[in-house]
């Protein structure tokens, strides 16, 4: 049974019966639901927070395991980028090297895909937003330099297919058979500066000089096109240049007759001509000189043939001495 509440009227002197206005039991009821359904909801979440449903338990443990899957992959793909930059070193330092080309510039390979700005929308998730971003940016990162990587070894594919063309076209002999000189290699002027036999100043010796008789023939020391046949009153007078490819050049200087024309394709060992003495010359002798990528280069690193490695040592050795030219 519904308790009836009164209240006591002080002008009638009597307990009288409390009676709600009808909005006032509205408000009233009103009041209770709110407290039940605000209660309800606190219990609610405090039920899912504190205890999770089963469904909510396997989608809480598959977003562990998520997480510990994405740490495992960017551990591989760690390794798989230190693999590739090992790739890329021994591309710069072995196969770059040998067939003489630019390495891969550092900027283009370790360049950036862009920050953090470009994975914005990873970051609405609290636990695993970030790890998710470095993930991406690392795969991106990754497949740039696999491209660029693919790239090189096609390049050097290319340009494998022809060393044996540019081994034979590299300078590789002396210019004068050994046993045509008069003097041993390990006396010949070299590549420096050295005391002009006319002017007598130091001056840039951009060559070395081989002394033979004169007459004694001149040979290509690599294949290549004859692009100079020249004569000058003085200077080199007489002297023939062949263009080697891949950077390389040849000069054969103070010649006493030349035997090739400008055009003609020769093989190294070819005859250019013949030792003489025009030009600013002292004494029969064919100055020769290598320019790499249009510059003067010591030319003792490119008369290798006949000399034991004791002799080309003592002939580097010895090539770095002043001593006077002969032009």
């Amino acid at each position: 049974m519904r308790r009836e509440k009164f209240f006591y009227n002080k002008q009638t002197l009597q307990f009288e019966k409390i009676r709600l206005s009808l909005q006032e039991r509205l408000k009233k009821i009103f009041g209770i639901a709110s407290a039940i359904l605000v209660s309800s909801v606190l219990l609610t979440l405090a039920g899912w927070q504190f205890f999770p449903s089963p469904q909510e338990e396997v989608l809480i443990k598959e977003i562990d395991q998520l997480e510990s899957e994405l740490n495992v992959v960017q551990s591989d793909f760690d390794l798989v980028s230190k693999t590739l930059a090992n790739i890329q070193d021994r591309d710069r330092r072995i196969h770059r090297m040998v067939l003489e080309m630019d390495p891969i510039d550092e900027n283009i390979w370790e360049g950036g895909t862009g920050g953090s700005a470009k994975y914005a929308e990873l970051q609405n998730f609290s636990r695993s937003g970030d790890l998710m971003a470095q993930l991406r940016q690392k795969i991106e990162k990754l497949k740039r330099q696999m491209v660029i990587q693919s790239k090189s070894f096609d390049e050097i594919e290319k340009i494998a297919k022809n060393k044996e063309k540019m081994l034979a076209s590299i300078p590789s002999i002396k210019p004068v058979r050994s046993d045509k000189l008069n003097r041993g290699v390990e006396l010949l002027s070299g590549f420096g500066y050295r005391l002009h036999p006319i002017h007598k100043i130091f001056k840039m010796h951009t060559g070395i000089d081989f002394s033979a008789p004169q007459g004694t023939a001149i040979q290509v020391t690599g294949d290549g096109v004859v692009s100079k046949v020249e004569r000058d009153r003085s200077g080199y007078g007489l002297h023939v240049v062949v263009d080697h490819g891949y950077g390389y050049q040849t000069l054969y200087g103070h010649m006493s007759a030349a035997s090739v024309r400008i055009g003609e394709k020769v093989k190294k060992g070819h005859q250019l001509g013949k030792v003489g003495s025009s030009g600013t010359s002292t004494a029969p002798h064919c100055h020769y000189e290598v320019h790499y990528k249009g510059k003067p280069v010591n030319p003792v690193d490119y008369v290798l043939d006949g000399l034991t490695p004791t002799q080309y040592q003592e002939l580097v050795r010895l090539s770095e001495l002043d001593n006077q030219s002969f032009d």
